[in-house]
């Protein structure tokens, strides 16, 4: 035998490993995409109301109509996501030295705008008319359950390209009277419908309220205790929020709904704790993930008047947004 059939063995012996290496990686793949609905190119989802999601981190949607069903899976990863109107917000996974960009994107995922930001992504939001856009990071600590972390919260205006770059820089008003401190943090925005009032979670003095922001004032007051991770409902009536069970985080959160003209709080029917920002999919339906024992993400969804019981709406995903 020469010394070039030689080669030539070894050569096609490598030839073929790879190629069933590949084929293996495509089944593998291929089943567990199978497993939780096949995806489909991007541009091939149906028109519609749709639902888009993280689907293991990456930028996806699919129509609300079959939540279990196929889903049209981009390229872009994000670690939080949401989307509203023609905007989307994308927090990229973080990089060296706990680098994070936070990237607007129009319907067709064009960039707009991208911050540069240090910290780990926690929560986002866009408004519902896609102009404005708010973001949390950790920035110390890693869970609202443990003492000692710190969060940084901004806005950015896309139509003016106004930025705030924290909301800890904003007056505060504690129960009718100023309030300075130097523990304040804030997380968890919800936009209303005239893209200047916000709702947040303020914590200080190891107490967390829910506070109403004013941005052309620079200024924020407290509503009430005890509300964390606000979502105004779409007809801005109603605040989806987790509460912490008998005021303390370690125990977990309730899922629950305020009515802001008569502070009522009605419990969901999830009982399991849920350390999300919900967001409505529509004007009486909630959905959260919910992180199961192998550490991947469900999304859940439960009505919002206390009744019925919790379903699983999308498997393996998270950051739900209802965009139309």
């Amino acid at each position: 035998m020469t010394a070039l059939s030689s080669r030539g063995r070894v050569l096609v012996v490598l030839v073929a490993t790879v190629l069933l290496a590949g084929v293996a990686v495509g089944y593998v793949r291929w089943s567990a995409q199978s497993a939780k609905g096949a995806p489909v190119p991007v541009g091939e989802m149906a028109t519609g109301a749709r639902l888009q999601v993280l689907s293991n981190g990456r930028l996806s949607t699919l129509a609300r109509s079959d939540p279990g069903g196929p889903r049209s899976v981009g390229a872009l990863e994000c670690d939080r996501a949401y989307a509203a109107a023609d905007t989307v917000v994308c927090l990229t996974p973080v990089g060296v030295l706990g680098t994070t960009r936070m990237v607007v994107l129009d319907a067709g995922l064009h960039e707009r705008r991208s911050v540069p930001l240090a910290g780990f992504p926690n929560r986002t939001r866009v408004s519902a008319s896609g102009r404005m856009v708010a973001w949390t990071l950790f920035v110390g600590g890693h869970s609202y359950a443990a003492g000692g972390f710190a969060t940084q919260t901004g806005i950015l205006d896309t139509r003016t390209g106004g930025l705030v770059e924290s909301l800890e820089g904003f007056a505060v008003v504690r129960d009718g009277r100023p309030y300075r401190a130097a523990d304040l943090n804030f997380w968890g925005v919800t936009f209303a419908r005239d893209d200047n009032r916000f709702y947040a979670t303020m914590s200080t003095d190891g107490r967390r309220y829910l506070v109403e922001g004013d941005l052309a004032a620079r200024t924020v007051r407290t509503v009430a205790e005890n509300v964390e991770c606000p979502s105004l409902s779409p007809d801005g009536t109603r605040i989806a929020f987790k509460q912490a069970v008998d005021g303390d985080p370690a125990k977990g959160w309730r899922l629950s709904v305020l009515d802001l003209a008569s502070m009522r709080v009605t419990n969901s029917a999830e009982r399991r704790s849920v350390d999300d920002q919900a967001a409505w999919l529509d004007g009486g339906t909630l959905g959260y993930a919910l992180q199961r024992s192998d550490g991947v993400n469900d999304i859940w969804a439960v009505s919002a008047d206390g009744g019925g019981e919790p379903r699983l709406l999308v498997p393996e995903a998270n950051s739900p947004a209802a965009v139309d």
